[in-house]
């Protein structure tokens, strides 16, 4: 067993295939803490272990040291984080270069297209929000930075899910419990399969009314510098007259050349998301 805090060098990022100088241990305690959110304040380990994507006993050593730590308490067969965690700052400081570069060219695009845009990230299984430009509201949910929705049914959530490796990819699709959001929701896991692949594919994701009725929207993937898919970026529009693929050939030129300025930045600035 490594001593606390030893960085482990030579194990391989399984996003990028590669080793990477990261704290394994750290990084999966982080994807246990993120599973939690206003929605799902109180979970069970096994829940835990199924919106993170980590194996039980991974995931029970982790939510132990939280509790032994004092930034979580088990209520039978519960887990709740402690108001200490707050102390932490955790997202705040990941998002906000990342939210400084792309925000520039979210307000481009609008202004292009004439559609709200936003960028997010993938964590736990679902996306979160670290920038938005609005141009009129298109859901019935206020989103600001920090909101959160599941990546499955979500165009930025499947570009960002297409863009992890196949294994990961497997364990998402098998654990995951899709929520019937709108009656237009893929439901079923093998379709999603399906849809994933085309994602990865033609690199971009349209999803029409799956999130919410009355709600489309067209996303593309944003890289690093090695080519890894570390964020999202997205069109959002009411429906309308026009049909879907009419969003695609109208906004998808649009949207790619954002994305490919957004990865010039990323490069330039030797930004790299965790």
């Amino acid at each position: 067993m490594r001593p606390v805090g030893e960085l482990d060098q030579s194990e391989p990022d399984p996003a990028a295939g590669r080793p990477t100088e990261t704290i394994r241990s750290l990084e999966r305690g982080l994807s246990v803490i993120r599973v939690f959110d206003e929605d799902h304040p109180r979970l069970t380990l096994s829940e835990v272990a199924a919106r993170s994507g980590m194996p039980r006993a991974g995931a029970r050593r982790a939510l132990h040291t939280l509790v032994e730590l004092g930034y979580a308490d088990q209520r039978g067969r519960e887990f709740i984080l402690r108001p200490a965690l707050l102390e932490l700052g955790f997202e705040q400081l990941a998002e906000l270069t990342l939210a400084e570069v792309v925000t520039p060219h979210l307000k481009e695009l609008s202004s292009r297209v004439g559609e709200s845009v936003s960028a997010s990230v993938l964590e736990a299984g679902q996306i979160v929000y670290v920038a938005r430009v609005a141009t009129r509201r298109v859901m019935r949910v206020r989103i600001r930075t920090g909101t959160r929705f599941p990546a499955e049914s979500t165009s930025m959530g499947r570009v960002l899910l297409a863009g992890r490796t196949d294994d990961w990819l497997e364990g998402f699709v098998d654990s995951v419990r899709v929520e019937r959001r709108s009656p237009f929701t893929t439901t079923d896991t093998g379709r999603l399969r399906e849809i994933l692949a085309e994602t990865r594919e033609q690199g971009y994701a349209l999803v029409d009314q799956e999130l919410e009725e009355g709600l489309r929207s067209l996303a593309v993937p944003v890289h690093d510098g090695e080519g890894t898919v570390v964020a999202a970026i997205n069109v959002a529009t009411a429906v309308g007259d026009e049909p879907p693929s009419a969003l695609v050939d109208r906004v998808l030129p649009e949207l790619r050349a954002a994305a490919a300025a957004v990865d010039a930045d990323l490069v330039h600035l030797g930004h790299v998301v965790a």
